[in-house]
């Protein structure tokens, strides 16, 4: 079967159809008022019979703005980062502007590949998300010019935007709710030390022990890989040495899950066994039937605030939030969320 090219349908095509102008079709086309509604309405329908698509490139080069957004996200296959995509893109189409995503797994030259693709598609701003593996991708995004903010993680030594959850709290509410529990023996399953998050919320964990004045124990600090099953091995090593522990605080909901789905194929039950926490409230969209309980990161109010912050850079306007003077951090808090993984422990 021969292949036909496709007919695209120009301005001038419109023009000739309607009995119009180009001027006043282009114009029409783009809601302008000074077209009379009925013309602006016979012209759209049209156009949308005959297939139109506005050229985006060519208005953006004349306009020199594309109303497009870039986010750049860790794993997308991690349900946190789709809630936030979901909640960016629709924050963002209420403010005239479409988005468009580029998944980095956690990869430093993905991310810089992703950021230059984004560049190369003349998006107007970049959300992202950091890998934070180094500073090289951030200080690269800064030397462009382009607006952006970062999402859930932040650089302490660059005085660049963003909007993260007080991940310290998190960690001292989740480890305090153990302790509260009766819990001593707390695993903490966190994310890689060079994660801003990851370490803030080791941080709240140190926080609650020391506040409870107990000790901590070193053996049950263990780091996991935040984008595979790896803390199946680990925890399966600590079973296997007799490490004791009663309660397990996990970096991640996705974490918690593959530590629950550890301990129950080496025959251990939650929370009658074990106890365990969480951090993000993925369940909050997700219809689960035994809730984890987690710790929840508000990821809505994130993601408006860096769309809201972001749109305010890309126009030049004044900050809506009394926070921003030029640069924008907000840190937003946390707060416990109580399902079935956690028993009281009676101390012995």
């Amino acid at each position: 079967m021969q292949n036909k090219s496709r007919q695209v349908t120009t301005l001038k095509d419109l023009a000739r159809v309607t009995g119009y102008s180009i001027n006043t079709v282009s114009r029409a086309l783009r809601g302008k008022d000074d077209i009379a509604p009925e013309t602006r309405k016979k012209i759209k329908q049209i156009a949308e019979k005959k297939g139109y698509i506005n050229n985006t490139l060519a208005s953006s080069l004349r306009l020199g703005h594309t109303n497009m957004i870039a986010v750049i996200l860790g794993d997308i296959s991690n349900p946190h980062f789709s809630i936030m995509m979901k909640e960016i893109e629709n924050r963002a189409r209420v403010n005239g502007y479409s988005s468009f995503l580029l998944n980095t797994n956690e990869n430093t030259e993905m991310e810089r590949e992703a950021i230059q693709s984004a560049l190369n598609k003349n998006v107007d701003g970049i959300i992202i998300c950091p890998s934070q593996q180094n500073e090289d991708n951030i200080r690269y995004l800064m030397g462009t010019g382009l607006p952006f903010i970062q999402i859930g993680r932040h650089f302490t030594t660059l005085d660049a935007s963003y909007v993260v959850c007080n991940d310290e709290l998190g960690g001292y509410q989740a480890t305090k709710h153990l302790i509260d529990k009766g819990h001593r023996d707390i695993l903490m399953l966190g994310g890689p030390a060079y994660i801003s998050s990851a370490g803030e919320r080791l941080a709240g964990y140190k926080r609650a022990f020391k506040e409870a004045g107990l000790r901590l124990k070193p053996e049950l600090i263990r780091e996991v890989p935040i984008t595979s099953d790896g803390c199946a091995e680990i925890i399966t090593g600590i079973l296997r040495e007799k490490i004791h522990f009663t309660a397990i605080f996990a970096f991640s909901d996705m974490i918690a899950w593959d530590a629950w789905t550890c301990l129950t194929k080496q025959g251990c039950r939650i929370p009658q066994d074990y106890s365990l926490v969480g951090f993000d409230n993925i369940q909050s969209r997700l219809a689960i039937p035994n809730q984890l309980s987690t710790i929840s990161s508000y990821k809505k109010e994130m993601s408006v605030t860096a769309v809201d912050c972001l749109i305010c850079m890309i126009r030049g306007e004044q900050p809506t939030h009394e926070e921003c003077h030029g640069i924008c951090h907000h840190t937003i808090d946390t707060e416990l969320v109580e399902g079935v993984t956690v028993r009281a422990l009676k101390e012995k």
